[in-house]
């Protein structure tokens, strides 16, 4: 197990306390800040398709910010690792907000593709390097307090960033959705910084490595795959092609990003990035059906489906919360977590049927919510632990581009379902139902019980 550079003796300290106070609150700003943008795009979409046209490029205004992030992370990982975390952050938030001026000032749906591009490189650089950031400047004992943090920051933006972007939307312009977070990301970015005064987070200093370059290489295929996969599902029948020739480049690339063994689930560090996947996966694509679910099966306005998704991300807050603050073991919150998921998308598939009340989708989201909330936060700290120092990054980068590519795969698989069986709910839940399962499964492959102070592990 590693040893971060913070250790501090006695009981620990909280992550608001005076010495860690600036540093939380900027990482928080940042997390927030970048799920905002990521919520509000969303709501803001369909407005700007309209007004620059290119509705063609609808979906890809989407997947080409995951398939930058991907390349992002990677190179961010390794850059994290080798000169301290700072330096991608800063260059992070630069391209971010260049990403969201390019977007912002858009003239065409073109250029606004290549904004959401420059955006993805950017939140894929921040967001490795926190992670990296986390491990240096915190001592092991508050990591998963941090990571709680993490996810915590997810909550508002998912409650309020739809409604405050309809109302940009409506009242001023959609481009304010971007211009406006380019505004407030750099003194977020400030504060950050402010916070690592005086603590030493460059330490761990790996070299660059061999095989940087190719693993780019690698990169730049898995996002181009995940691109297809996605942009091909979304098409229907025409984009068989694509969505096949995603799938196969994906088999290839996507191995080579990953630790050794992760696809076969070899028992520690490799199932990290997969077990994460599978659950976020799973859980974005639920996300995906149940609003069109509810408006067109049981009359919901899209308002209060939205209200359903909320009530899911205040559960994941409260999950990581409590993950964080008990002493809930790794295991039990991992496949505890998984059976959580699964239970909470086997109750919304309930509300298909008339005589069930639709106040079942909103406890079905909680669960979900909660279950995700205690294993998310848990692998991130796993995968810290288990971790050489100095390794923190590229390791933090393969949960990363496990969790965007697989989720992309869960997204597409239950799109392509749904719309194969007819727009058939049931056979969509279905398939998210086996990826939590099937996580539930794998959980204790990548988290043994602990004997001797140690994390049970081998291959």
């Amino acid at each position: 197990m590693s040893a971060t550079l913070a250790e501090s003796a006695g009981p620990p300290e909280s992550v608001v306390s005076r010495r860690y106070r600036a540093l939380s609150v900027g990482l928080v700003a940042l997390v927030m800040l970048t799920a905002f943008e990521a919520m509000a795009v969303v709501t803001a979409m369909p407005s700007v398709a309209r007004e620059l046209g290119g509705s063609h490029l609808y979906h890809l205004a989407f997947s080409a910010t995951l398939a930058a992030s991907v390349i992002a992370t990677v190179l961010g990982g390794r850059w994290a690792d080798a000169r301290g975390p700072m330096r991608p952050v800063a260059v992070g938030v630069a391209t971010f907000v260049v990403g969201l001026l390019v977007a912002g000032f858009a003239p065409t749906m073109e250029v606004l593709v290549a904004g959401r591009f420059i955006q993805g490189l950017g939140t894929g650089l921040i967001q490795v390097s926190l992670y990296v950031l986390v491990a240096r400047a915190y001592p092991a004992d508050m990591h998963a307090r941090v990571f709680a943090l993490f996810s915590a920051a997810w909550v508002i933006p998912s409650m309020v960033g739809p409604a405050i972007a309809g109302t940009i939307v409506e009242t001023t312009s959609w481009r304010w959705v971007f211009l406006g977070v380019a505004l407030i990301v750099v003194p977020a970015a400030l504060v950050l910084w402010r916070g690592t005064s005086g603590t030493d987070v460059s330490g761990g200093e790996a070299g660059t490595g061999p095989g940087i370059g190719g693993k780019l290489v690698w990169a730049a295929l898995t996002a181009v795959s995940a691109a297809l996969i996605q942009y091909g599902s979304a098409l229907g029948a025409p984009g068989v092609p694509l969505l096949v020739a995603g799938v196969v480049l994906l088999a290839v690339a996507l191995p080579r990003l990953l630790p050794k063994g992760a696809l076969r689930a070899a028992r520690g560090l490799p199932t990290g990035p997969v077990l994460r996947g599978l659950a976020f996966g799973s859980l974005t694509a639920v996300q995906v059906l149940i609003p069109p679910m509810l408006y067109t099966t049981r009359g919901m306005s899209a308002t209060a489906a939205g209200i359903v998704l909320t009530v899911g991300a205040l559960g994941w807050s409260a999950g990581s919360w409590i993950k964080g603050h008990t002493r809930i073991g790794d295991l039990a919150a991992l496949r505890g977590g998984a059976l959580l998921m699964a239970a909470g998308f086997a109750l919304v598939a309930l509300v298909l049927v008339d005589s069930v009340p639709v106040a079942v989708a909103y406890v079905a989201m909680a669960l979900s919510g909660l279950g995700i909330g205690a294993m998310h936060p848990t692998v991130s700290v796993l995968v810290l632990r288990m971790s050489k120092q100095g390794e923190e990054g590229q390791n933090s980068a393969a949960l990363g581009v496990g969790e965007s590519v697989i989720t992309v795969v869960a997204v597409a698989g239950t799109g392509a379902l749904f719309t194969a069986t007819g727009e058939n709910y049931l056979a969509g839940f279905g398939l998210t139902l086996a990826l939590a399962l099937l996580a539930a499964f794998l959980a204790p492959r990548f988290a043994q019980p602990e004997k001797g102070g140690s994390m049970e592990r081998s291959g």
